[in-house]
């Protein structure tokens, strides 16, 4: 017999053995975790959702049995079905299993809710991190996290995802200062392991960044973040099939994680397959169907297919989910634009430039929209607007600054005519 088959039967052969005590009803919460967990392991998901239930019914207390259970569930409706007696750690599987599902609003209040009853946990409040970052408040995330270090300054759980905030935030030194921090308390952590590859991921040192996070793995096979942000290097570093093979990893460990198949849009969109692109971001969109990110990516694999009519409605669902960067609004003007459809162009125009105006941005796009809209408003005779538009642009330069001369100067023309014909 090959190892495997040796090891099957004796796994058989306790099964046998517990399913008898359990037939018996001699199996206490623990034993019944433990029972639920080889079910897990074996894929057998119905039986050990239905052992975990009665696990944690027996001892409320064993939070592991409750993750466990959390990993189980794939839709938040299911929870219904489960008969889960009323205990207060249940607060705590439903808030953490909003989470895990990206109800992350949802999962926000319940531990908003649980503060009120534990006001100095120091797990609420790095849930409540952990859920503002997803959200892509990052910098409210930031300030609950610098809560926690200094609450409890050497916790590693939950830091990496802190690393995560200053990476995208660009705070070099801060992340220089963690990851070194993390080092002192536990190098053999995988947590630590991320936080230095994203510490060397911001630097640029690619090689080292992903020798980090195999490092990570070593310690966790099953280390979620390890494998994403894996990807994410191969990705940068347009190795597209090892980052291909790390997502599919993540997705094979998670597959409730947006993020693997975020990634794995991304690489086939490098390897300029927009087909199978468009199906993973579809299985993101359908994970985070609030995430604006989700929703761009989409659309601009339909615009490289020239599906202009499917861009628009992915651009619309990002542009009605708080889209930040104002991708959306620039793109669906640019569309409208090209299908001539010059009075709904005008609106994302115009949109367009207020939410640069509110943010203070300059740049190309706001050059475009001034032009677009000092032309369209001289057109449809609204000189006053027409004016306003141009004289905003020979605050730059180039061919933009002249067409508003000769704009500005057709205004003249036409208003004198309208004096000299009214006289």
């Amino acid at each position: 017999k090959t190892a495997y088959e040796i090891r099957l039967s004796l796994v058989g052969s306790e099964m046998c053995i517990r399913d008898r005590l359990y037939t018996a009803s001699k199996l206490d919460g623990f034993c019944l975790y433990l029972y639920g967990i080889v079910l897990k392991e074996l894929d057998m998901k119905d039986s050990a959702r239905n052992i975990l239930v009665e696990s944690v019914n027996i001892y409320p207390c064993n939070w592991s049995a409750w993750q466990a259970l959390a990993h189980l569930c794939d839709d938040y409706e299911a929870i219904k079905e489960l008969r889960l007696k009323e205990h207060w750690m249940k607060s705590f599987f439903l808030s953490h299993l909003s989470l895990e599902l990206q109800r992350n609003l949802e999962g926000l209040n319940m531990y908003n809710e649980l503060a009120k009853f534990f006001p100095n946990s120091n797990y609420i409040l790095a849930q409540t991190a952990v859920a503002n970052y997803h959200m892509l408040e990052y910098d409210e995330s930031e300030v609950l996290f610098e809560l926690l270090l200094r609450r409890e300054p050497y916790r590693l759980e939950n830091i990496d995802t802190y690393s995560n905030i200053l990476y995208v935030k660009d705070c070099k030194a801060k992340l220089s200062y963690l990851a070194h921090n993390a080092h002192n308390t536990d190098k053999y952590r995988p947590e630590t392991c991320c936080i230095i590859g994203n510490y060397y991921s911001l630097r640029g040192e690619r090689e080292k960044a992903v020798q980090y996070f195999g490092r990570a793995l070593k310690l966790n096979r099953r280390y979620l973040s390890a494998w994403i942000l894996m990807g994410h290097e191969y990705l940068e570093m347009k190795n597209a099939y090892a980052a291909i093979e790390a997502y599919r990893k993540a997705a094979d460990i998670d597959a409730r994680d947006f993020r693997s198949w975020y990634g794995l849009g991304q690489t086939y969109e490098l390897l300029k397959m927009p087909l199978y692109s468009i199906y993973y971001y579809k299985k993101a969109t359908s994970l985070m169907p609030y995430d604006s990110r989700m929703w761009c990516a989409m659309a601009g694999c339909y615009e490289s297919l020239n599906k202009i009519n499917e861009a628009i409605l992915c651009y619309k669902r990002a542009e009605s989910n708080r889209d930040r960067e104002g991708i959306a609004l620039d793109k669906l003007a640019k569309l409208y634009t090209q299908l001539k459809q010059d009075s709904t162009a005008a609106y994302y125009y115009k949109k367009n430039l207020d939410h640069s105006d509110a943010a203070n941005e300059e740049g190309p796009h706001v050059s475009e929209a001034l032009l677009f809209l000092a032309r369209y408003t001289l057109r449809s005779e609204d000189l006053d607007a027409a004016e306003k538009y141009s004289s905003r642009l020979l605050d730059y330069g180039g061919k933009e600054k002249e067409e508003a001369k000769a704009i500005l100067k057709e205004i003249h023309s036409r208003r004198s005519a309208q004096f000299s014909n009214s006289s």
